[in-house]
């Protein structure tokens, strides 16, 4: 066995092991106050009946697998509140739907990330048909340089002319090839924008200010991949689909308030 996999048997099979020998020694005999067994006694029991009960471990992966998902998924929920208000309402981000929408989805995602290209779709979906719905983009490039340079020419946009970003966006997102600086200037260019008012835009000091903030965003929720959604207090890991997005939705608007 290597020593990774080994790592990673430790801590369930300690879990089985130390539930298996609180058990055995529940049930010893009466008589075994007299005659306790000893620790190698127990673990003779525990070892035997590990091999005759080999799902044991399999349960304890599962149990472990599933504290560990729920309290990151609590840490993720307590972090959302502590940033809430850079998260929702930041000067910095994209802002598309209703503006006064009772629900806010948050998305990050990275230009160069083939499931954030697929993911669009669920998110004009949602956008087209709810429209209570207030969504934020966050530009959040950790797939290389040339995604860096697609995201700073996609806040340039969105200072110059916000109104066309999401012609901007879905023009991007939809070009083949690597997005970066030349193939974010083309979607530009596609989308009838004033380059020389877009180049002068980049120089901003705004614009590397705009991705730091969404890095440190990402850092304080636990976030290393694209795409990512926070959907009231929940965060949400990968492209989850359009169900999962409208059950999330769904489920803060019936809280009655815009971030639950």
């Amino acid at each position: 066995m290597n020593t990774n996999l080994a790592t990673a048997l430790t801590a369930p099979l300690k879990l089985a092991m130390l539930t298996l020998m609180t058990v055995v020694m529940l049930q010893a005999p009466a008589q075994a106050q007299d005659a306790p067994l000893k620790r190698g006694d127990v673990e003779t029991i525990v070892r035997e009946y590990i091999l005759e009960n080999p799902d044991i471990i399999r349960e304890a992966f599962e149990e472990l697998e599933r504290r560990e998902v729920a309290a990151a998924n609590e840490a993720r929920a307590q972090a959302v509140s502590t940033v809430s208000d850079v998260l929702f309402n930041s000067t910095r981000q994209v802002e598309l739907g209703n503006p006064d929408g009772d629900v806010t989805l948050v998305e990050f995602f990275d230009y160069n990330c083939g499931y954030c290209k697929r993911a669009m779709i669920d998110m004009m979906r949602l956008l087209e048909e709810d429209d209570k719905l207030r969504i934020v983009l966050k530009e959040f490039p950790v797939l290389g340089e040339g995604s860096v340079e697609a995201a700073r020419v996609a806040v340039a946009v969105n200072a110059v002319a916000p109104e066309k970003y999401l012609e901007f966006h879905r023009e991007l997102m939809s070009a083949r090839g690597q997005a970066n600086r030349a193939s974010a200037i083309e979607a530009a260019k596609n989308t009838g924008l004033e380059i020389e008012a877009l180049d002068a835009a980049m120089n901003d000091p705004e614009v590397n200010a705009t991705i730091e903030e969404v890095y440190t965003l990402a850092r304080r929720l636990g976030l290393n991949g694209t795409p990512a959604y926070v959907i009231g207090d929940e965060v949400m890991m990968g492209a989850v689909g359009y169900d999962r997005l409208k059950q999330g939705i769904e489920a803060t608007r019936n809280c009655g308030e815009a971030a639950c």
